[in-house]
This record gives structure tokens, C-alpha cells and sequence, in this order.
């Protein structure tokens, strides 16, 4: 045992000595694999941080929440025209779930003043204080069910309520972005604010939320809603009628309130039996079981672009090992000579490669992760355990899959024939 591992270590300082007197060599190769650890490295922190952020701002709405909406589920960006003349659902709708859905607990319909459906340029309801105008706010109708949902608090003021939904009272509750724009230098609780030529008393500012799916920027996002109750809403704007419904199920039951709004929406809505829903239904569990499909399928794809790199960087491996193994032919055969085994010569020439590719992945991984850092002052990311540890694992077993064929065909060399080499 004593022998194999001083034979081990000879080998390992061999391999050193040659590479440290071929530092040029040396040095391309690691940049190479380093070059292929760090895109790892890095796609791997960009996508799990991504990851975990949409993860955090979806269960934000409560893991037991189901969305209703006449459009089919998932994220579907291009509605079919099928889906666009659906009949849509309605307060009434609301209404009935909230009437006889055993196991939904609070129910709430939104409506906005805008149809979104007319893509990004559609012209915004503008939001003002006295001469301070916002034309990308949000402006919605909801239910005060919405506000005991747990999906959102309030920093200041208080939530509307049933009796003031059901009078159609003008009171407003802020975004965190709305009212400081508005109000900067005082409290927006008990102001009031305009909205197309309508006054509505302020009555509480929301604490604000961290924002990521949408972006800081976009009005579609709570910091930037301005929430009004449903019923005022839908007085002042007649025409509108789109709406979604969002409800809170029983804990633990809800695969059976997803069943029970389906039957309740497909009895209103006469659907026939047999025959397709036209509305959908989605829950928090199912938009996170989507996204982490859509992010795995981008991570594997990334994944095997990087790994173009690494690729490049073990067949230089390779080149540089055959061209190592023409060189010293004649210390091969030397070494044979005086009674070096093929285990011996194959063991220093695989040392070598990997500890080159090794070296490659080591520098890759601290490179990566300070990128991983600095990118993650402008978006989200996080390096997963899992991604170091590949990174060094793959860059190690370089070494010895390119190295491989050249440490044989150096083991297989002729001693005599190696000997008379120039």
C-alpha cells in the first residue's frame, strides 16, 4: 500500500513539474474549461434566481388560492378568437361561488376601467392630486373580501368594506407607488384623489411589495394599484364587463374547490355535458408547476450551450496531451526502461490532464460566482449548491475522459523505439 501511494505521489509531482514548465500551454487550456464553468456557473444562478423569486411573488397570493377567468389557463399570450367571445364571467358569478362553494372561503371579482386585451398601447385611466397626474397606474375594482385575504396589507389606512362596496362609495385604497407620487411631502390617508373627472376619498395605502414578474416599472403590479370597490366601479363604467374571480380555499381542500367552481361556472354558463369548459380555472400550485417547466426547459437548453464550451476545452485537453505525449517520447521511453509500468505512465498523463481541467473548473467556479454577484445587483440570482459542486465534478472528469487516449497511447509506446526518438 505504502508503494502504490509513493508511486501516486511521483507521478503527481511529474505531472506539476510538466505543467509548471509549460505555463503558456498550461494556461490556455485552463482558460478554456474555465471559460465553460463559469457559463454553468452563471446560467445556473441566473435561472434559480429567477426561480426562486416568481416562486415567492406567486405563493405571495396564497397556495390555496384559485383564479377564474374566461380564458383558458396557463400563460397564454395569444388567446384564440374562440376565447376572446366567450361571454364573461360576472359579479353573479362571484355571487354563486361565494353561495354555494362549500369549500371556498372568500371570494372577490375584479373589473378594471381598461380592457387590456387591447395590448400594451391601450390608453390608461389617469390618476391625479391637484395638478401631480399618474398615467401608469392601475386602477381596479375588487371586493373587500380581497383584503382579508392575506395576499396583500396595509402600511397605512384601512381596507373598504362590504357596506361601502354595496352603496358604491368613492373611496380608494393607494399602492405604495401611487401615493408617493401623488402625495409626496404628506399622508395620502384622507386626501383625495381624481379619476376621470371622479373624486374619491383615499382611505388606505398598501405596504408595499416586492416586485419581480412584472418589473418595478410596469402599472400591472400592486404598487402601482389603485383599488377601488367593485360596484363602484362597475357603476361608472357600464360597458365593461370583463372581470376574473379569485378565491381562497379551505386549507387543504383545494382540488375540491377547484371542482366545485368548475361545476357551479359550467352550470351558469350552460355547458353542455361532454363538452369542453369556456372559462378556465388555474390554481397558485398550477402557475408554479408551469413556470418550472418553462424555466427547467431554458435551463437545459442554456445548460447544453455552456457545455459547447467545456467540449472545446477538453478537446484542447486532448490536443495539447497528444502533443505532450510527441514531445516526450524519449523521457517515456527512459522511463520505461528502467521499469516504469503502463499504470504508471497512464497515471501521470491523466494527473496532468485533469489537474489542468480541474484547476480550469476551480478558477471557473470563483469567477462564476463573483459574476453570479455583481449580476445579482440588477436581477435576481442564486447559486444553488448542486451548481459548484457539478461544476468541479465536470471539469475534473474532463481531464481523465480527454486525457485518456493520450495517456494510453503514451503507456503503449515501444521503450526501444521511444528511446531512438528525436
Amino acid at each position: 500500500m505504502k508503494l502504490l501511494r509513493s508511486d501516486f505521489y511521483e507521478n503527481l509531482l511529474m505531472a506539476f513539474d510538466t505543467l509548471w514548465h509549460n505555463k503558456l500551454r498550461s494556461f490556455l487550456t485552463v482558460l478554456g474549461v474555465a471559460i465553460g464553468t463559469i457559463t454553468v456557473i452563471v446560467i445556473a444562478a441566473f435561472v434559480s434566481g429567477i426561480d426562486a423569486r416568481v416562486t415567492k411573488e406567486i405563493e405571495a397570493f396564497g397556495t390555496n388560492s384559485v383564479y377564474a377567468f374566461k380564458f383558458d389557463p396557463g400563460f397564454n399570450f395569444n388567446p384564440s378568437m374562440e376565447e376572446r367571445t366567450r361571454k364573461p364571467l360576472t359579479e353573479e358569478d362571484a355571487d354563486a361561488i361565494r353561495a354555494e362553494c362549500e369549500f371556498c372561503e372568500l371570494v372577490s371579482p375584479f373589473m378594471s376601467p381598461v380592457d387590456y386585451l387591447g395590448g400594451p398601447f391601450t390608453p390608461r385611466v389617469m390618476v391625479r392630486h391637484k395638478e401631480i397626474e399618474m398615467s401608469n397606474a392601475t386602477v381596479s375594482g375588487a371586493s373587500a373580501d380581497y383584503f382579508r385575504m392575506g395576499v396583500t396589507g396595509m402600511a397605512e389606512g384601512r381596507a373598504f368594506t362590504r357596506e361601502e362596496n354595496s352603496r358604491r362609495a368613492r373611496v380608494a385604497v393607494l399602492g405604495v407607488d401611487v401615493a408617493n407620487t401623488l402625495f409626496p411631502f404628506s399622508r395620502a390617508v384622507g386626501e383625495k384623489i381624481q379619476i376621470e373627472g371622479r373624486h374619491y376619498l383615499v382611505i388606505g395605502v398598501l405596504e408595499e411589495r416586492e416586485i419581480f414578474i412584472t418589473g418595478a416599472d410596469n402599472p400591472d403590479n400592486e404598487n402601482k394599484a389603485v383599488y377601488l370597490p367593485f360596484k363602484t366601479v362597475k357603476q361608472q363604467y357600464p360597458a365593461n364587463e370583463d372581470c376574473f374571480i379569485m378565491t381562497t380555499a379551505t386549507p387543504g381542500k383545494t382540488a375540491e374547490a377547484v371542482e366545485s367552481i368548475r361545476d357551479i361556472l359550467r352550470k351558469r354558463r350552460n355547458v353542455e355535458y361532454g363538452k369542453p369548459d369556456n372559462f378556465g380555472i388555474q390554481t397558485s400550485d398550477q402557475i408554479l408547476e408551469q413556470f418550472a417547466a418553462i424555466t427547467g426547459g431554458i435551463f437545459l437548453l442554456m445548460v447544453a450551450i455552456s457545455s459547447v464550451g467545456l467540449l472545446i476545452g477538453g478537446i484542447g485537453v486532448m490536443n495539447i496531451m497528444l502533443v505532450s505525449v510527441t514531445e516526450r517520447t524519449k523521457e517515456i521511453g527512459v522511463r520505461k526502461s528502467i521499469g516504469a509500468r503502463k499504470i504508471d505512465i497512464v497515471t501521470q498523463f491523466l494527473i496532468e490532464a485533469s489537474t489542468l481541467t480541474s484547476l480550469g473548473g476551480i478558477v471557473g467556479i470563483i469567477i462564476g460566482v463573483i459574476l453570479s454577484l455583481l449580476i445579482q445587483l440588477v436581477i435576481p440570482t442564486y447559486i444553488p449548491l448542486w451548481a459548484p459542486i457539478v461544476g468541479f465534478a465536470v471539469s475534473a472528469g474532463l481531464g481523465v475522459i480527454f486525457g485518456l487516449w493520450p495517456a494510453w497511447k503514451a503507456a503503449g509506446l515501444d521503450p526501444i523505439e521511444a528511446l531512438r526518438h528525436e
